[in-house]
């Protein structure tokens, strides 16, 4: 009888431990994680109790070893809590973090865990392996699924090559083929719930990419170890011809995987305001930071240095980044670029190209309070990073690394590799041809801002960066951190008269669209795109945006829609700056001022012309004065903008 009992009880936990669910809510209860382990280890996700994503599977397969996450056997299971403050060193968005999250962690036999953390804003987990001896991951599995209709801003992919510079198709998730991929950011709409999928903690790893799977799922992929890669004839500087391994990675058998992030919410403005990538990224690093300085920067490349008005011939010449840096120095912006053609050629990187004095730019930037940041090729810096050791005894300030557009495990190395060193050499970095912030400038914050965006420099060869992009843009690559835009164009045409010159591009949208573009995008390098000598002409315009700054204190969402328009308020110290951009719809939106504290305030204001649909550098600057009780109704026209600095009297 007691041998009988004995096997009973047996079955029992076997069927127990075969088939066993956890719960996790948000912190506010919101958001409500179920986890099942049977064959698989599956996860679902309800936002208010309705379910948003479903059966989701998760895996990592390593080479020579049972897939982690197969046939699972629960060990053990800790779940906590956390409420602390994060202080970032570079303050993007906020200069307080609240990070407040729920945790179940799970050990499973066979030294691996799998840790799954709820917030009131998302969901995240990721894989963590505890093995004496390096391992080769063949794949990691991610297949999403989503109850109800789901609407999908894809931002779809033709290369694993590739500058993460897309646009964001807008389609029903469920005629998605299987053939199509995307790079990440991506957003869903599932039954008016947003679910953004990104990642974050991403080191000594391949970044992640997703599919289709003709049943309103995504699935993860990823792109393979790179084994050899050789330069592209006719490209040599810049393009390369990958030999792939049939596996993503070899790393350290004794480590976590990045986290796998999802933020939802049903409230188009928490999309803006969220920070849950920095909250799940790595800590600080580096231990000197003081000499961080976030600022904006006179650059060159957009408006191929079509300065005028001067004694000497504009080009790629000392004479011409000298008038840069006075152009920089009158309006107080930080830094000067010196972007592609300073150096000898673009794989001689140590050498200047004979019209050129970093030197001597470097001297006379000092004297202006003007910093010199060198534009190079990932390629030649990757070869020799004492480079960066050379650019500092020259005094440069920063690097804006170039051409990058890779995302395997050895390209995920090079920025770390690039971050860590410049860090030393106290130099900035801007990683420009590049992927989406994945969290390495928490822990290394002179990482300032990325491109991997489709920014103002394709105003130069297309009609792509419309105002409906632009409006896109904050809700969904932002999210995963800054984004070096490139605003500030002055040269300004509605739909009809814009057209496409390399050497002298225009906008498309109002003058005040670009303003505006100040406060919302968020990039703590911030460029000004025009030929300073517009700048010079347009004076009202440059001396507004001069004041904006490049972080914030507060960030507060006041009004938004995805892909529509955006209304936005920052503060830095005491005082507030407010952004709003329209796609091609005019609008109108109200501003209640209740968030500024008592007192008189006096707001500058750049607004729309009246005859933007004619002239779209039209617009209007007016101050007036304001209070917390105060409310106004603002006019945003077709393409338009709308931007303010309020200062307390």
């Amino acid at each position: 009888m007691k041998r009988v009992l004995f096997l009973l009880f047996i079955i029992v936990q076997a069927t127990f431990l075969s088939a066993q669910k956890y719960e996790l809510t948000s912190p506010e209860t919101g958001i409500k994680l179920l986890v099942n382990i049977k064959e698989d280890i599956s996860f679902s996700v309800l936002f208010k109790d309705e379910v948003i994503i479903e059966n989701s599977t998760i895996d990592l397969s390593l080479e020579g070893a049972h897939a982690l996450g197969k046939s699972a056997k629960v060990k053990s299971v800790i779940e906590s809590q956390s409420n602390s403050i994060l202080t970032p060193v570079i303050a993007q968005k906020l200069s307080i973090i609240s990070d407040v999250y729920n945790e179940l962690s799970i050990f499973f036999q066979g030294n691996y865990q799998v840790t799954f953390r709820v917030y009131d804003d998302g969901v995240a987990y990721r894989f963590s392996t505890s093995f004496k001896k390096n391992v080769i991951v063949s794949n990691e599995s991610l297949s999403l699924r989503f109850s109800g209709t789901t609407a999908c801003f894809f931002p779809e992919e033709s290369s694993m090559i590739s500058h993460y510079e897309r646009l964001y198709k807008q389609i029903k998730l469920d005629t998605l083929k299987e053939s199509a991929f995307c790079s990440l950011p991506v957003l869903m709409n599932v039954n008016d719930v947003h679910v953004l999928v990104t990642e974050s903690d991403v080191y000594d790893y391949p970044c992640m990419f997703m599919h289709g799977t003709n049943n309103n799922g995504l699935d993860a992929v990823f792109p393979n170890y790179v084994s050899e890669a050789k330069p592209m004839s006719g490209f040599e500087d810049r393009k390369q011809v990958l030999t792939s391994a049939s596996y993503i990675a070899k790393t350290s058998g004794t480590r976590d995987y990045p986290w796998r992030v999802m933020v939802i919410t049903n409230d188009d403005r928490q999309l803006v305001e969220s920070t849950l990538v920095y909250q799940l990224a790595s800590p600080l690093k580096i231990s000197d930071t003081d000499w961080i300085i976030p600022g904006k920067v006179a650059w060159d490349w957009y408006n191929a240095n079509n300065i005028y008005g001067v004694d000497f011939p504009a080009g790629i010449n000392t004479d011409t980044y000298k008038y840069y840096i006075d152009f920089a120095s009158e309006y107080g912006l930080e830094y000067v670029i010196l972007d592609e053609g300073w150096s000898k050629t673009t794989t001689q990187i140590q050498e200047c190209n004979p019209d050129i004095n970093v030197k001597e730019l470097v001297e006379y930037g000092k004297e202006k309070n003007v910093g010199i940041i060198l534009w190079t090729l990932w390629g030649p810096l990757d070869n020799d990073l004492s480079t960066l050791e050379l650019y500092e005894s020259w005094g440069v300030k920063g690097v804006k690394v170039d051409f990058m557009q890779r995302a395997d495990q050895y390209m995920v190395n090079f920025y770390e590799q690039v971050a860590k060193e410049a860090s030393k050499h106290h130099l900035l970095v801007d990683f420009h041809g590049s992927f989406k912030p994945s969290g390495l400038r928490r822990a290394y914050p002179n990482v300032l801002t990325y491109e991997g965006v489709k920014g103002n420099e394709n105003n130069k060869w297309s009609h792509d960066i419309t105002p409906e992009h632009n409006v896109t843009l904050p809700f969904i690559r932002m999210v995963a951190g800054p984004m070096d835009f490139t605003p500030g164009a002055l040269i300004n045409a509605t739909a009809d008269n814009h057209r496409i010159s390399f050497n002298r591009p225009m906008s498309l949208g109002t003058r005040c669209h670009q303003v505006a573009m100040y406060v919302v995008y968020e990039s703590p390098l911030q460029m000004l795109c025009e030929s300073p000598s517009t700048y010079y002409i347009e004076e009202t315009t440059t001396k507004f945006i001069s004041k904006i700054p490049t972080v914030w204190d507060e960030t507060i969402v006041l009004d938004a829609k995805v892909a529509d328009y955006i209304l936005i308020a920052r503060r830095k110290a005491d005082m507030w700056y407010i952004g709003a951009m329209t796609d091609w719809t005019p609008r109108e939106l109200e501003i209640d001022f209740s968030f500024l504290e008592k007192g008189t305030y006096t707001m500058e204001v750049m607004s729309d012309g009246l005859n933007t649909d004619r002239f779209a550098q039209d617009y209007t600057y007016k101050a007036m004065e304001i209070d917390n009780a105060s409310n106004k109704k603002i006019k945003l026209a077709s393409g338009g903008g709308w931007a303010a600095i309020i200062t307390k009297r």
